[in-house]
């Protein structure tokens, strides 16, 4: 099992490329599907210029990898998201 260490508060996702989170400004960000259903997750550049697309099933999690710069956004308020370290 990975070691995290969380690096600030934990946080909804915006739900436009507008209401985006670098998760401050953090290189990994630990994203979490509290919904029943699954949510499409958007990393987009600095510019607003999305650079990937991914669904997050319901109830699961995962740790992205990303630039400081690049913002996180979901289709859903209820995936939440704290930046962090892994193996830390």
């Amino acid at each position: 099992m990975a070691s995290f260490k969380f690096l600030g508060a934990q946080a909804a996702c915006g739900i436009n490329v507008g209401a985006a989170s670098t998760f401050e400004d953090a290189t990994e960000v630990r994203l979490m599907n509290t919904a029943a259903a699954e949510a499409l997750i958007t990393i987009a550049n600095a510019a607003d210029v999305t650079l990937a697309t991914f669904s997050l099933e319901s109830l699961d999690n995962i740790v992205v990898k990303k630039n400081p710069t690049d913002q996180i956004f979901a289709a859903a308020v209820t995936v939440v998201g704290t930046p962090c370290n892994v193996g830390s």
